[in-house]
């Protein structure tokens, strides 16, 4: 029982983690239709920015997540910019082809400045917390409370603010939120800075208790379009949903069948969810 309890535990930290790479996934996907292959370099990025700023410049954890969300926000608005705005009405294959070049030049980038070899971040809640005869560390359950937060906090601005409300508008239907007014360069530029700081915030959070490494972002990508698409493309509580079904699934995998098969399930649970429902858990209607 005791390691059934800890394994849910671990499968809310890695849950938690994919919700919210899910989430900045989702949101660019139902705003924009781009499936931003790129993103998870976004997230590679944020895992290095915030180790650098504590490292070489001696930031506070805390701050220097902040200033990674900042960042990698901004790397995302310059792609949509500098990139995506100018293709929005090139033929689909070349937003994707785009997206592919990004992320390799963004892990280019990063080989370059940071080097090749995995780096360990330190973190000031390396401490043990035993609870109930269980074993946590500070740091995992960190990152389950920071994540359920910011994802309350986007929640809110979404349903509550006027501006979230255009990003909702425009993921519905992007051609009747202009027709209304609404600013959809406005919108999309929003939807790239929450889009990469949600990546920044999750690499952040997991990194010490992971590896830093120019091919981080590559099984946590793949995990999260899995996702996105076993939640419905562009649903939000389908992300979140998604997200911690699959951690829960690897958890308990790697537990009760095997440690080495335990990034196969992500796809297993693809195809049977396809299979019952090919829209996915939460697919929104008209699509």
């Amino acid at each position: 029982m005791e390691i059934l309890i800890q394994q849910l535990f671990n499968g809310l930290t890695i849950g938690s983690v994919y919700s919210l790479v899910a989430l900045g996934l989702t949101l660019v996907y139902g705003i924009l239709h781009i499936p931003n292959f790129a993103h998870g370099a976004l997230y590679m990025m944020g895992g290095y920015i915030t180790l650098m700023m504590m490292v070489n410049y001696g930031l506070h954890y805390w701050l220097a997540i902040l200033f990674s969300v900042l960042t990698v926000g901004l790397i995302g608005v310059l792609m949509e910019r500098l990139v995506f705005h100018p293709l929005r009405n090139a033929p689909p294959i070349h937003d994707k082809i785009a997206a592919i070049g990004i992320l390799l030049f963004l892990e280019a980038f990063a080989q370059y400045v940071w080097g090749a070899e995995y780096k360990t971040m330190p973190s000031p809640y390396g401490q043990v917390v035993q609870l109930f005869g269980l074993t946590f560390t500070m740091q995992r359950l960190l990152i389950i409370v920071s994540a359920i937060v910011v994802m309350l906090l986007l929640y809110l601005f979404l349903k509550k603010t006027f501006t979230g409300a255009t990003i909702i508008a425009m993921s519905q239907d992007r051609d009747g939120a202009s027709l209304v007014g609404i600013n959809t360069s406005r919108v999309a530029i929003l939807t790239f800075l929450i889009s990469g700081g949600l990546a920044a915030i999750a690499s952040s959070l997991a990194a010490p208790i992971n590896l830093v490494f120019p091919g981080m972002g590559h099984l946590v990508i793949l995990k999260a379009f899995v996702i996105i698409i076993l939640g419905g493309m562009g649903s939000i509580p389908g992300a979140i949903v998604g997200g911690y079904i699959l951690g829960f699934s690897e958890s308990l995998g790697a537990t009760y069948i095997s440690n080495d098969y335990k990034d196969i399930i992500a796809f297993i649970l693809l195809v049977i969810i396809l299979s019952i429902k090919p829209t996915g858990l939460f697919a929104k209607g008209g699509h």
